[in-house]
């Protein structure tokens, strides 16, 4: 009986995908599942899809933010010679420029780190971004 429920549920759960899978038992209740043939296709899109956009969601330290583009170039120039090994990145939103800093993966390695400048710059604070992913070593 379990087999058949089994069995079911699978047959049901294909069917909510919409995927034509080809699925059957074998003698020994060992189940056989065919994909269909674009599988292949469409993995290899996620692959390259996910090559192209190589960002999560995470977080970052703002420490500028203003109509000034000089000022703000200035800003994350003193960051980058301060803080080399930490990425600095000015973007452009409009009327606004913002310096924004570091990759974070949570909000508390972005406040440990806020902690690590504070008083350097007037207005800092932790914001979410699209963050650049960690480097696998």
């Amino acid at each position: 009986m379990k087999r058949l429920l089994f069995i079911a549920f699978i047959f049901g759960s294909i069917g909510a995908t919409a995927q034509n899978w080809v699925v059957d038992s074998n003698a020994d209740s060992t189940l056989v599942i065919v994909k269909e043939d674009n599988f292949d296709q469409v993995v290899q899109k996620q692959k390259r899809d996910n090559q192209l956009h190589q960002t999560m969601p995470g977080y970052r330290v703002q420490i500028y933010f203003g109509v000034n583009r000089p000022k703000a170039s200035e800003v994350k120039l003193d960051f980058a010679s301060r803080f080399p090994e930490t990425a600095a990145y000015l973007t452009y939103q409009q009327p606004n420029y913002k310096v924004r800093i570091g990759d974070f993966k949570t909000r508390y390695e972005a406040l440990q780190f806020l902690q690590k400048i504070e008083g350097l710059y007037p207005t800092t604070f932790v914001v979410p971004d699209e963050v650049k992913l960690p480097i696998i070593k």
